[in-house]
């Protein structure tokens, strides 16, 4: 058995990270490195600053990159790309040159018997109006046929430096913020709330936060009930990112845990 891996939140190309080529590599080693280990790899959003694709015309690098995922396609490897809130204009390139399967949405899928729910993890419990209001605009089908009309040369750099600004603006507040708390965090809220419905999800995975959080969840605390054992919780993982902490999930089929790639020590 196969293992299967996951990961989020690489904002490969930001005009605002001084290390991009070097972080493109460590990515690269990494894939390279559970190539024959792996039967699937979920990238769980934001692998790109900015992502937008013309009818003719693709984003201009991540070379190392892109030929790694075919590579592991060829392979046989199954790799899902979930958009994000940063690489979410993607309209076939991705699937069809490089054997991607491409998620808008968050999906539940069985993987070895336990029931995941993936997603991003951008507008999920977020009660932020300018943030739904983004979200809509990005999303509209229109207003993305208008950012296509523009020539690439402008359209990619009011992109990356509209990206490249986002991120800015967090190191200037200190980076990401901090894990709220769970009467705080939007994920864990909604999470909490879904988990009251659909009690049959073991996992639920996200990526968007840039924090590593690893939380057990009662399915059964509508009830007052804390009932114990494995069937009786719900397990839930924030990535972390790729930017400066380079962690990642990793299942066998068992046990799922929340690792860091350090490079020359052997991976599972």
């Amino acid at each position: 058995m196969k293992n299967i891996y996951f990961l989020s939140d690489a904002h490969l190309g930001s005009l605002a990270i001084p290390h991009s080529r070097m972080q493109e590599r460590r990515l690269v080693r990494f894939l390279d490195s559970i190539k024959t280990k792996a039967a699937a790899v979920y990238l769980m959003g934001d692998i790109f600053d900015f992502w937008n694709e013309y009818r003719h015309v693709v984003p201009k690098g991540y070379t190392r990159f892109l030929g790694k995922i075919s590579e592991l396609t060829d392979m046989g490897v199954e790799v899902h790309f979930f958009t994000g809130n940063h690489d979410l204009w993607t309209y076939g390139y991705l699937e069809q040159e490089c054997g991607m399967i491409v998620h808008r949405q968050p999906l539940t899928t069985d993987i070895y018997g336990h029931v995941f729910y993936l997603a991003h993890g951008d507008g999920l419990g977020d009660p932020s109006r300018k943030f739904k209001f983004l979200r809509w605009l990005f999303h509209n089908r229109v207003c993305q046929r208008l950012l296509n009309f523009v020539h690439p040369w402008w359209g990619m750099s009011l992109g990356l430096g509209w990206a490249g600004n986002s991120y800015r603006a967090h190191k200037a507040t200190g980076g990401p913020a901090p894990f709220y708390g769970e009467d705080r965090e939007h994920l864990v809220i909604y999470t909490k709330k879904y988990l009251e419905t659909h009690k049959n999800i073991d996992f639920f995975i996200y990526g968007h936060r840039h924090i590593e959080l690893d939380l057990m969840l009662s399915k059964n605390r509508e009830a007052g009930i804390e009932e114990r054992g494995e069937k009786g919780r719900a397990r839930m993982l924030i990535l972390g990112d790729w930017i400066s902490q380079f962690t990642y999930a990793v299942y066998d089929g068992e046990h799922l845990f929340l690792e860091e790639y350090i490079e020359g020590e052997s991976q599972p």
